[in-house]
């Protein structure tokens, strides 16, 4: 069993790719406090090279730390939270930017998540700072949300649109049967960067209908045929891992209004017909609920110990898994 079990993954940057060219602080990356000051511009290197980066909660305390398995940082090496910085564009556009400090045995360093795609060689001014919302914003992009107009399947069988749901409905999950909805998060956020969502067409995976969920959102996909390799007849994939250009896609632009369901514990739900987790209490996600809403941190133990999550893209991943699941081994 692995230390530091990945929870989480996002392309970073080290803050030093995004580089002051006028300014206080001409010619430094982006940092904290005096270190960015508004007015400054800045501009990505065209040579900056993304580094995903594995987020764990089992750091001490619960806290955020580095997972196993991360192309930054070391397992174990604490995470903070600690800015976040929102820029200008050219055009008028405003990208969000996250700075997390990784502090390993060496010191501090500071990596960038960004919120919204940075385009290289482009201008960027530093318009404003957030310290207290970071931790929340942070929480958005890491939750895991069904989008306006996706059915949920209720206890009763019956396919329910999530906007249509109220807390103490009954909701079918896999492992412990009806279990009632203790809390529903909405929230209207922009289509872009890391919180970009993915369609999943039509029939795809056994999908009744399209289905649109957040990048960070797990599957439940039982094969017939360990197709993966996994070693394990049911895994936990990302939805982001699926996306293939064709019958998955990412969905960039625009504004959409996105839902999370909480019960008393993490649950396998079903969405569209297929199975899905509901949210995941974590140190991370902790900051989108109210401070007085009872729920049991940590997974579904009976669901994480039948799968094993699928952490790395593989070569037509969605045919191979929907092959498998039909018990088919060719095309």
């Amino acid at each position: 069993m692995a230390d530091h079990p990945p929870l989480l993954r996002f392309q970073t940057y080290p803050a030093a790719a995004l580089r002051a060219i006028a300014g206080a602080n001409v010619g430094d990356g982006i940092g904290l406090e005096d270190a960015a000051l508004p007015g400054d511009i800045y501009r990505l290197v065209g040579a900056a090279r993304k580094a995903r980066l594995a987020i764990s909660d089992a750091g001490e305390g619960g806290q955020p730390c580095v997972a196993d398995g991360s192309e930054v940082g070391a397992p174990g090496d604490p995470l903070d939270i600690s800015a976040c910085h929102m820029l200008m564009g050219p055009s008028g556009e405003v990208v969000e930017v996250l700075i997390l400090t990784l502090t390993s045995t060496e010191g501090p360093t500071l990596l960038i998540l960004p919120l919204s795609d940075l385009k290289p060689d482009t201008e960027y001014e530093l318009v404003g700072t957030e310290t207290a919302s970071a931790p929340e914003k942070f929480a958005d992009i890491a939750s895991v949300s069904f989008l306006a107009g996706t059915h949920l399947t209720m206890a009763s069988g019956k396919q329910v649109p999530v906007e249509h749901l109220n807390v103490g409905d009954m909701l079918l999950t896999r492992d412990h049967g009806p279990q009632p909805i203790r809390w529903i998060g909405f929230q209207t956020r922009r289509a872009t960067g890391a919180a970009a969502p993915v369609r999943i067409t039509e029939g795809t995976l056994n999908t009744s209908r399209d289905l649109r969920l957040s990048p960070q959102h797990r599957l439940f996909i039982w094969q017939r045929h360990d197709e993966l390799g996994t070693g394990r007849a049911e895994v936990m994939v990302k939805a982001e891992l699926l996306v293939n250009g064709d019958t998955v896609l990412r969905e960039e632009g625009g504004h959409v209004d996105s839902y999370q369901i909480v019960f008393d514990g993490h649950e396998i739900i079903y969405a569209e017909g297929i199975a899905v987790e509901s949210l995941l209490v974590t140190g991370q996600t902790r900051a989108l609920l109210p401070e007085d809403l009872a729920v049991t941190p940590g997974s579904n133990a009976a669901a994480q110990a039948a799968a094993r999550e699928v952490s790395d893209e593989q070569a037509d991943m969605v045919e191979r898994l929907s092959r498998a699941s039909r018990g088919k081994t060719e095309p």
